[in-house]
């Protein structure tokens, strides 16, 4: 009994220093302090006087090895893993806590199983090629077991916890929200992905991810399958094609474009060490080339992105707000890239819609939205989003143009149009180099205003107003070859024909082969009767055009 309460203590006092001291990848764990030599007082009692049970004899073992590794005596770390055998321990017919401990063993370094972490900063003594890529297997088939038996841990837990819940039993226990994985089984579920691409492995890297992700979820692991999904259709995006796709349900290539040719092949297929359970049946979806594939994940990711959105404005949520919002960000710029390979922007619409609930004042995804309305052809709704788009960032020339653009087209909303040019234009030296542009754009306006005028004394005001912004537009951007055609257009409505014709050569000078200054110069030299010049430039736009109606 005594000696038990020596391991115990030993125990939760290293998972308090843990706890409170947080171990990072970047950092290396440094030498006694005063907490690990309590624990090392306890840990050693215990082992010393040898009346343990063989079992908890292996357990002071694997944490007395895990101290060990946080006060960086690595090498000492390896002998104790070897000593108790860790690749020999049971798996089965086991307390969800020794499945813990045995993961954290593998995780911790080993050349077993759990001990990567070890393994990884120990240096190589030979330098021979084969010895250092069987090392770094080593490592990694250390990683994929302690992620295994993690995730067999985690699900075990989860099982007790529900029949707990719904036998009401009343013996305490933690709930499934109150679990964490802590460093090490954290590590052991992130760093053998990392390692395969990071060894130019890409193919073994994407089955690895596919094998986190077929694991039967539980709702300690759902922020790391979401970070896994995104990550994973992040990589089917952009650095596979679809040449080199193979399906989930399929055994990937021996030899594939995505590897790096120069490493010697690595030992092919998963890792099979722990009876985790995998989603399985008759009816599951698989997909079949790898936009499909990312699609489906990055939706699967914003399912579980909006379900676990941080909506709350107080400023003790302010540090996880931004983080859920920095993650779903992430999502929805995946999922434009997706949906917009494929044309789809009723669907990224629809999608970015969704967003909107943690949108508050963040311009990204109000942007992104008006866009998404924009190729989807939703023109009114569109220049509404631009609305906010403006007010949340005033100074952006851009905004108000897009707005004036779509207003001017199919929605014919001069008046709407005529205000967002005249916001360009009243920004001033702010946005000097779209000033032009906003003249271009209120001229457009008046034109379009003039047209549609019915009494021809307001159709000259109009005109004139016209004529002064695009030679406004025109003098501010002279290099510009749609300010020289505009006020061309402009001249040739007023029946100002020769300097129509001055104006229209200038833009085919700036742009020759642009298809409306053709057509106008066209116009323009039949109207003068000079028809064998004007044919001469239809024939030479058509050679450019041949499909060209007008």
């Amino acid at each position: 009994t005594d000696d038990m309460a020596e391991l115990l203590l030993g125990e939760s006092k290293l998972e308090q220093f843990l706890k409170e001291n947080t171990l990072k990848h970047s950092n290396s764990p440094r030498g006694p302090q005063p907490k690990l030599t309590e624990v090392r007082k306890h840990l050693t009692a215990a082992l010393d006087r040898g009346n343990l049970k063989p079992e908890f004899l292996q357990e002071a073992n694997l944490i007395m090895a895990k101290l060990n590794y946080v006060e960086g005596d690595y090498k000492e770390a390896l002998n104790t893993y070897a000593r108790v055998g860790v690749d020999d321990l049971q798996l089965t017919a086991v307390p969800p806590y020794r499945l813990r401990m045995i993961a954290e063993a593998y995780s911790t370094k080993g050349k077993i199983a759990l001990s990567s972490l070890c393994l990884e900063k120990l240096p190589i003594s030979s330098s021979a090629s084969n010895l250092h890529v069987d090392r770094e297997q080593e490592i990694v088939t250390c990683y994929e077991k302690a992620g295994d038996i993690a995730l067999l841990y985690l699900q075990e837990i989860e099982r007790v916890i529900n029949a707990n819940i719904q036998n009401r039993s009343p013996k305490p226990g933690p709930t499934a929200h109150e679990q964490e994985l802590g460093f090490f089984l954290e590590t052991g579920l992130q760093r053998a992905h990392v390692l395969y691409f990071k060894n130019g492995n890409l193919t073994r890297g994407v089955g690895r991810f596919r094998e986190l992700l077929r694991a039967v979820e539980t709702r300690t692991t759902q922020n790391l399958r979401m970070t896994i999904a995104r990550q994973l259709a992040e990589i089917l995006l952009r650095g596979m094609c679809e040449q080199s796709y193979w399906n989930p349900l399929e055994d990937p290539p021996h030899q594939s474009p995505l590897d790096d040719p120069l490493r010697k092949e690595e030992c092919s297929g998963s890792v099979q060490c722990s009876e985790k359970a995998v989603k399985s049946g008759n009816h599951i979806f698989c997909p079949q080339e790898n936009t499909e594939e990312a699609l489906l994940l990055l939706l699967i990711s914003e399912s579980m992105a909006n379900r676990d959105a941080v909506l709350s404005r107080i400023p003790e949520h302010k540090n996880d707000r931004i983080i859920s919002l920095q993650s779903a960000s992430v999502v929805y710029d995946l999922l434009t890239i997706a949906l917009g390979r494929r044309g789809q922007y009723e669907m990224l619409s629809e999608c970015l819609e969704r967003a909107m609930k943690f949108a508050f004042e963040e311009f990204h995804l109000w942007y992104q939205f008006a866009l998404s309305l924009m190729a989807a052809g939703k023109s009114a709704r569109a220049v509404k989003v631009l609305k906010e788009c403006i007010r949340l960032k005033p100074d952006d020339a851009t905004i108000p143009l897009l707005a004036a653009k779509l207003c001017m087209g199919s929605l014919h909303w001069l008046e709407e149009a005529e205000r967002f040019a005249k916001a360009v234009v009243d920004l001033g030296d702010k946005t000097s180099e779209f000033k032009a542009k906003g003249y271009l754009a209120l001229g457009l306006t008046y034109s379009l205003q003039a047209t549609d005028a019915s009494l021809r004394g307001m159709q000259e005001v109009l005109q004139r107003k016209a004529l002064l912004a695009f030679q406004r537009a025109h003098s501010l951007s002279p290099m510009d070859h749609l300010a020289a055609f505009y006020l061309a257009l402009q001249l040739a409505i007023s029946r100002q024909i020769p300097e129509a014709l001055g104006y229209v050569r200038q833009a085919l000078q700036l742009q020759g082969d642009d298809a409306n200054s053709l057509h106008l110069l066209a116009l323009l030299l039949s109207a003068q009767k000079h028809y064998h010049d004007a044919l001469n430039i239809i024939d030479m736009a058509l050679s450019e055009y041949p499909e060209n109606f007008m």
